[in-house]
C-alpha cells in the first residue's frame, strides 16, 4: 500500500471516528485500514489516533496530519486533473482570511451561490483585524485593505475602495458640520489602531497638492472595524472608512457623508497568496470568483 493510499484511509478513519465504518466505505476490510494507520505512525514516528474499544480520536499532531493530508490529497486531485478536457468539480479545503466587513458585506451574501456550484469545497474563512501569517498559518490566499508591506508574497491588486469621512446626525447636532478642514476645530475622531499601543492616525485628506493628515483629538480608540462603526454610529466621533461598507447606513440616514471634497486616499484592496508554480485549480478558481464579486465595490481596473 503506498502512501497516498494510507493517507486517504487514515482521512476517511479519523472522519468517521471508526476504523469499522471506514474500511467498509472504502470496501476495505477492517485489518488493512488499521494497518495504514500503523504503518503512517511508524513512518511519521508519532501517535495519530487515541484507540480505545468505544471511538477513535485524533491525537494533537493526528489533526494536523489530518489537515495537511487532506490539502495534498485535494491537491492530488488538482493535479490529475490538470489534462482533463471535461471541467472538473473543485473540492478539498479552502482557507481564506479578510477583513470582517469585506466577508459581512460582499462574500458572505453571495457564498451559498458559490457553494452550491462547488459542494465538495470548505472554506475556513477568517475574519480578523489582525494581519495573519499566510504560509505559517496555512492559509491559501488572503484579501487585504490597505498599502502593502513588502514581502515574498504575490499581490493581486482588485481596485481601490473610496474613502469616505462619516459622523452620526446626533454627533453632528452637538458639534455642527464641518464645511472646511478648519472647522474641525473641537470635533473629535473616533481612533482605530490594530493594536494598542500604536499610534494611531489623524484625519486624512487631500489639501489639493499631496494627502495630509491632521491631528485630532479622541476620547475612544478601538482595535476592530466592527467597533469603529458601532462607535460612530452612536456618536462618539468621526471616522474614515471604505464607502462600500457604510453605503447602507448612509442611505438609511444613520450615518451622513462629510467634507466629501476632502477625501483621505483611497484604500488598495489586494489578494496574495504565496509563490507557487501552479496554483491548486480550487484556489485559483476563489480568487477569480472573489475578484468579480468585489469588482462592483471599488475604483479602477484590479
Amino acid at each position: 500500500m503506498n502512501r497516498l493510499e494510507a493517507m486517504q484511509i487514515y482521512v476517511r478513519v479519523a472522519e468517521l471516528a471508526s476504523f469499522t465504518r471506514a474500511a467498509e466505505s472504502l470496501g476495505l476490510p477492517k485489518a488493512s485500514a488499521s494497518t495504514a494507520v500503523q504503518q503512517l505512525e511508524a513512518m511519521l514516528g508519532t501517535r495519530l489516533l487515541h484507540r480505545t474499544t468505544r471511538k477513535v480520536s485524533m491525537t494533537q499532531d493526528g489533526q494536523l496530519f489530518y489537515e495537511r493530508s487532506k490539502d495534498l490529497l485535494a491537491d492530488m486531485d488538482d493535479l490529475q486533473g490538470m489534462f482533463r478536457q471535461a471541467p472538473q468539480a473543485l473540492r478539498g479545503r479552502l482557507r481564506v482570511d479578510m477583513p470582517s466587513t469585506v466577508a459581512r458585506d460582499v462574500v458572505i451574501p453571495r457564498l451559498p451561490a458559490f457553494l452550491q456550484t462547488h459542494p465538495q469545497l470548505q472554506v475556513e474563512l477568517s475574519c480578523t483585524d489582525r494581519r495573519v501569517d499566510l504560509v505559517r498559518e496555512g492559509f491559501d490566499c488572503v484579501l487585504r485593505v490597505g498599502t502593502l508591506a513588502d514581502s515574498s508574497l504575490v499581490a493581486r491588486p482588485l481596485g481601490a475602495y473610496r474613502i469616505a469621512t462619516c459622523a452620526s446626525p446626533a454627533y453632528l447636532e452637538r458639534h455642527g458640520m464641518p464645511q472646511r478642514p478648519e472647522d474641525l476645530e473641537g470635533h473629535r475622531l473616533v481612533h482605530y489602531v490594530p493594536t494598542f499601543g500604536g499610534k494611531p492616525d489623524g484625519w486624512e485628506y487631500w489639501d489639493g497638492t499631496a494627502y495630509v493628515s491632521r491631528p485630532m483629538e479622541g476620547a475612544l480608540t478601538v482595535n476592530s472595524a466592527e467597533a469603529y462603526e458601532a462607535a460612530c454610529i452612536v456618536g462618539l466621533g468621526l471616522i474614515q472608512v471604505p464607502v462600500a461598507g457604510v453605503r447602507h447606513h448612509i442611505a438609511s440616514g444613520r450615518l451622513v457623508e462629510v467634507l466629501p471634497q476632502y477625501a483621505a486616499e483611497p484604500m488598495p484592496v489586494s489578494l496574495l497568496y504565496a509563490h507557487r508554480r501552479n496554483l491548486s485549480v480550487r484556489v485559483q478558481a476563489f480568487m477569480a470568483w472573489i475578484e468579480e464579486i468585489i469588482r462592483p465595490h471599488v475604483e479602477g481596473d484590479g
